[in-house]
């Protein structure tokens, strides 16, 4: 499963798995590591002549001494810039023992004309910022504008969060092993790891069964098993009815979207909830989707019994105020036993920047799924103290607040996070620029709708919404507006069901 993640930490444990079980020792490891990246090198920089490699005193250093060795013993220019050695009697001092060029001090490090730099500093497990001759090296590279190929990853960047600690490398490539990790999908870092490569070093898949790491990359594969397939004898109500909130007459435009996406999505039937007023509104532009009139609670109670929806969206335009926490509340109470899903976007979430902690108590003694789909600032409304704790990771604050909110939270953005109570995580990056434009995180809650509705699970749905979401939005290009997604649905769509 390539798509599965390691923490920093989850990869020494990996590490430390495959020395145990060998073939390969902590020295045949670190060899295995140089030659992946040598042979990424001559075959990405196959005219280049020159090298500036500079090492850190562990184990990404001790990887770029063997990096060294390898283009010397090929007869190329290669210098070797260090702060310290590598600890005695470690791996690392092995590797360094073995280079026989020439070393050069790295507060003297420059890189030299039409030379690629090696970092070998400190890769993923780095945990404090970068300073002094590091720091000092990671400027320079940058002002002579001198190509980079990072071991593992970028060094500066955590490989846990992303974050950029202090400053960081911007690679034009970066090779890792046996798996990602976060920090190569988590922005910033993922913008400084340029192209990506996974090498293969001799790490026996089995570790992964031991360390059972529950982060993942949003592909397919994580959930393409469950996805709703129509049978031969399906029928619309068989595929799920999802309902979506209306807001009133002058904002009605953001839950049609959310419907159209539910339908587009697979929901056998959607209907929209309308006010009386925005009632003629919506029955005016709606086709395919069916329209209702709710005035009050018990009009919601009685439509979502006797219709059996199975999912339902409020929030895109609806309003922030009593009406729709008490909507939420009454939807999260079990009245239609039937409803497996609750999608809040938008206003839905705001409606409870006052009283987090109602949202949170119903969403647990609740049987129905909730899916929070916020924005940075939607989650700030919500989570005020996960939100300015600036030593949180984007998949750390995701995290936590699933688990306090008792719901999957969609922490959107260009590396949205999709994660689980139970301590599930994926990090998405087939995200396209194009899809920051209004209305496209409407589009996104009813995708997400429809797929409940068919009775797909809140996370894998929430996760599945997330991609393929992305992947429309990446078919239409330059131009796009929300109105172009739910339309884009059905290519999508139909290639993960080819």
């Amino acid at each position: 499963m390539p798509h599965r993640l390691l923490s920093p930490d989850e990869m020494a444990a990996a590490d430390r798995f495959a020395v145990e079980r060998g073939p390969y020792d902590g020295p045949g490891l670190m060899e295995n590591a140089g030659r992946a990246v040598f042979r990424e090198i001559l075959t990405r920089f196959p005219g280049m002549e020159r090298f500036d490699v500079v090492c850190g005193p562990g184990n990404n250093g001790g990887d770029g001494y063997v990096v060294a060795r390898l283009l010397a013993e090929a007869g190329l220019d290669v210098l070797v810039w260090r702060e310290q050695p590598p600890r005695e009697g470690s791996d690392g001092a092995g590797a360094a023992s073995r280079w026989q060029g020439e070393t050069q001090p790295l507060a003297a490090f420059a890189p030299r004309p039409g030379s690629l730099v090696v970092d070998a500093l400190f890769g993923a497990g780095l945990s404090k910022p970068l300073e002094g001759p590091a720091a000092a090296a990671v400027e320079a590279c940058r002002q002579a504008g001198t190509p980079v190929l990072a071991i593992d990853l970028p060094s500066g960047i955590s490989g846990g969060s992303g974050m950029v600690l202090g400053g960081a490398f911007a690679a034009a490539v970066t090779v890792t092993f046996f798996r990602r990790k976060p920090g190569h999908l988590l922005l910033p870092g993922r913008s400084h790891c340029g192209e990506l490569v996974v090498a293969d070093i001799g790490i026996p898949e089995a570790a992964l069964s031991e360390i059972a790491p529950v982060t993942f990359e949003n592909v397919p594969a994580l959930w393409h098993h469950l996805l709703p397939r129509p049978a031969v004898d399906t029928h619309k109500y068989a595929r799920g009815h999802a309902a979506v909130f209306s807001g009133g007459p002058s904002s009605t435009g953001a839950a049609r979207l959310a419907a159209q996406a539910a339908a587009r999505a697979g929901a056998g039937a959607v209907t929209v909830l309308s006010s009386p007023e925005a009632l003629p509104v919506n029955a005016a532009h709606l086709t395919a989707i069916m329209v209702a009139k709710v005035e009050g609670v018990s009009d919601v109670e009685r439509f979502v019994t006797t219709r059996k929806v199975r999912a339902a969206v409020l929030g895109p335009g609806f309003g922030v105020g009593e009406t729709a926490r008490a909507y939420v509340l009454a939807l999260l109470a079990g009245h239609g036993e039937e409803l497996a899903g609750l999608v809040l976007d938008a206003d839905g979430i705001t409606a409870f920047r006052e009283t987090p902690e109602e949202l949170f108590a119903a969403a647990h003694a609740s049987g129905t799924a909730l899916v929070l789909t916020p924005h940075e600032g939607e989650f700030a409304r919500l989570f005020p103290d996960l939100a300015g704790d600036e030593t949180l990771s984007k998949l750390e604050r995701a995290l936590r607040a699933a688990e306090r909110a008792h719901a999957v939270v969609v922490l959107k953005g260009a590396d949205t996070v999709v994660a689980a109570p139970d301590g599930r995580a994926a990090i998405n990056a087939n995200a396209t620029p194009w899809l920051a434009t209004a209305g496209s995180g409407d589009v996104l809650a009813g995708i997400i709708a429809g797929l409940l509705a068919q009775g797909m699970p809140a996370w894998e749905a929430a996760c599945a919404a997330v991609w393929i979401h992305a992947d429309a939005g990446s078919r239409f290009g330059p131009g796009l507006i929300a109105d172009d997604l739910p339309g884009l649905l059905r290519a999508a769509l139909r290639d993960l069901w080819i």
